[in-house]
């Protein structure tokens, strides 16, 4: 064996291992969420172990200062359980903020409406009750019948261009962990981008959003 061979090795299976740690997980779902122009699927199992450690951490916190523990030993357990807390309260928080944009895109879309929790669906369909109320009795009953759709300018509109979407067409800056290749962006004939493992790239986000999608690329 080389030198150092089992050293890299071991190096290199610690990182692996750190990157998949819960924690790790819930902080790249937080960042590609903040960074992704559309609403990304619901991490489920994630949020729900997240849910559970919190629980269990809340709980040992408690247990600790009760029996006198050492102080440092205790705020280290807490500061384990605020930095949890933060990323989970975070990453739910800003899920909601883009229903509440792009509720009625995002309703008639059906990948996007899958990409919801059961909580975030029942959530959705209250802002839509409210926006549509709102909008009826405060602009739309005052207008002509050809005006009074809130998904449409006039009668005359072929498209919902009153519903506003996210900008896919976005530059965001992405990192993967692997080596991918050379990888086509789009139908045009720009040179394919060669994606290194850990380089920085600023990408359309439809470009890459297979591969957000897929967990290859993180959004940083």
């Amino acid at each position: 064996m080389e030198p150092g061979a089992g050293e890299g090795s071991s190096t290199d299976d610690y990182e692996s291992l750190i990157s998949t740690t819960d924690a790790e997980l819930l902080k790249r779902a937080w960042r590609n969420e903040k960074a992704a122009p559309e609403i990304l699927k619901f991490e489920a199992a994630l949020v729900q172990r997240s849910r559970q450690q919190i629980q269990l951490m809340e709980e040992t916190v408690e247990e600790f200062t009760r029996n006198g523990v050492d102080p440092l030993t205790v705020s280290l357990y807490q500061m384990d359980l605020d930095r949890t807390l933060f990323l989970l309260r975070s990453y739910l928080r800003t899920r909601l903020q883009k229903i509440e944009k792009y509720v009625l895109h995002i309703q008639k879309t059906a990948q996007l409406w899958n990409h919801l929790s059961k909580q975030e669906q029942k959530f959705a369909v209250r802002c839509i009750g409210d926006l549509t109320q709102h909008l009826e009795q405060s602009v739309l009953s005052k207008l002509p019948d050809q005006y009074q759709s809130h998904m449409k300018q006039s009668g005359a509109s072929e498209d919902d261009d009153m519903v506003p979407e996210p900008k896919l067409d976005t530059y965001i800056i992405c990192r993967s962990k692997k080596f991918l290749g050379s990888f086509q962006l789009d139908d045009s004939e720009e040179e394919p981008v060669n994606i290194e493992a850990d380089d920085l790239y600023a990408l359309p986000y439809k470009s890459i959003k297979p591969l957000v999608e897929s967990g290859q690329i993180d959004l940083v």
